[in-house]
């Protein structure tokens, strides 16, 4: 039998099997005791029901005539059950004395005074006048046997009702007892792998109490180690803005001021590697912020305003057309952070420009519910690859496009405002295309 996977499945498992054990052998010492107990009343009936019948029985068979030699039993005198029968009998073994209701046949040969017993009755045997009158009573074991029966199950039907109540205890008692592990249990269970807040230990038994404390130490220096990647991350992405922003001059300046078209050209290259790089440190310093940052405000704001102004100037450098915003007519509050809405939906459209069709316009939808999507045509995604894309450095395949981390700060943005990112493609209702989707309003409503 496999062992209970939890504390209190064992915990009731051995004490069950404890408390069951201790009460049966419990009512097997008291049957045993209580067996043994009776008997001795019984013998101690038989032995004083003999000692008392047989001076009578004496006075009797003195006293008859001489020659009055013939058995004598007794009459009935009202009808009843004889648990106990008697013969007196001489030296010889001839019946002088039996009770209405004894069996002559369940009498031994004398043989000696004392206890004896056959395969039916227990008997107890007395003599007098020099050995020459005996007397021996009888009492049938099935009887015997009844009356310790009636009284086991007396005994025994109390402490089968005893039994599941001492269980429903032991349930109550290991359920209540373990109930701040239970606690412990879901309230860990409940965390996602972000949430570096201490573990509560304030209710917990004193066995665990070190083991939540280690625990809370451990995620104090997990908090502190990813605090200060963050921090590392966000400084150098700032100190190199303003190098980043120098050299792009200076290649624009060289591309201007040369009549060589070789230099010209390179200065161009420079210039496109040195804004790739500079957009990648932008999104270093978004992705510090998405995992460091306070993203949930106490107030609430118009979810459509945001999204018109972000829209607004990536339209700026965009063909007209290009990108599609459908807002609901009536207001779409959220307490989350309007800066970090900005972020996650500048990169959606920027992933969306980036990888979808240059002919097909990329949409962008609001719903009244408060789902923001983002949809572009193009080719399907693989099943396996649209499921790693919002993993960081994660690309959809297309080399030297995009710095693998625009969806992995959507996701983690979304995560941290409870949201969700959901990737699909096609695009529903569709044979190609891609769309991601957030859930920006449910957030704000929790919050």
């Amino acid at each position: 039998m496999k062992a209970p996977g939890s504390l209190q499945g064992r915990l009731l498992l051995s004490l069950g099997a404890i408390l069951l054990a201790i009460w049966i052998g419990a009512a097997w010492a008291t049957a045993v005791l209580l067996r043994h107990e009776i008997e001795e009343v019984f013998d101690s009936s038989l032995q004083e029901t003999a000692q008392r019948l047989l001076p009578l029985a004496v006075v009797d068979i003195v006293g008859r005539e001489e020659g009055d030699v013939a058995g004598q039993k007794l009459g009935t005198i009202r009808s009843h059950d004889e648990l106990f029968t008697y013969v007196v009998r001489d030296d010889k073994g001839t019946v002088l004395l039996q009770s209405h209701a004894a069996d002559l046949s369940a009498f031994p040969p004398y043989a000696g005074a004392g206890f004896g017993r056959t395969a039916t009755h227990r008997l107890y045997s007395e003599e007098a006048l020099q050995g020459t009158i005996r007397i021996t009573v009888a009492q049938p074991l099935a009887h015997q046997d009844a009356v310790i029966g009636e009284m086991q199950m007396v005994l025994g039907l109390p402490v089968l009702l005893v039994i599941p109540a001492a269980f429903a205890a032991i349930v109550f008692a290991v359920r209540r007892g373990t109930r701040p592990l239970r606690a412990l249990r879901e309230q860990l269970e409940a965390r996602s792998e972000k949430d570096m807040a201490p573990v509560a230990s304030a209710d917990l038994p004193s066995e665990i109490v070190p083991l939540a404390a280690s625990m809370n130490a451990l995620l104090d220096r997990l908090r502190a180690a990813f605090e200060a990647e963050r921090s590392l991350a966000a400084n150098t992405a700032h100190e190199l803005r303003t190098p980043l922003a120098g050299a792009i001059a200076q290649a624009q300046r060289i591309r201007k001021e040369t009549a060589e078209p070789h230099t010209a050209q390179r200065g161009a290259d420079i210039e496109v590697t040195l804004k790739r790089l500079t957009a990648r440190a932008e999104r270093l310093m978004q992705l510090a912020r998405a995992e460091g940052g306070r993203l949930k405000l106490d107030r609430e704001t118009d979810l459509r305003d945001t999204l018109d102004v972000v829209i607004s100037d990536l339209r700026r450098n965009e063909p007209p057309g290009r990108i599609l915003l459908a807002l609901p007519d009536t207001p779409v509050m959220s307490a989350a952070d309007p800066d970090a809405i900005g972020i996650l939906c500048r990169n959606l459209v920027e992933n969306a420009l980036r990888h979808g069709s240059p002919s097909s316009p990329v949409e962008v939808a609001l719903s009244s519910d408060g789902v923001l999507s983002v949809a572009n045509d193009g080719p399907v995604v693989p099943a396996e690859i649209l499921a790693r894309l919002s993993d960081r450095f994660e690309r959809s395949g297309a080399a030297g496009r995009g710095n693998g981390i625009g969806l992995s700060i959507v996701s983690t943005i979304a995560e941290r405002i409870g949201g969700t990112l959901e990737l699909r493609s096609p695009r529903p209702g569709m044979s190609t295309g891609f769309e991601a989707s957030v859930r920006l309003a449910a957030a704000a409503a929790e919050a």
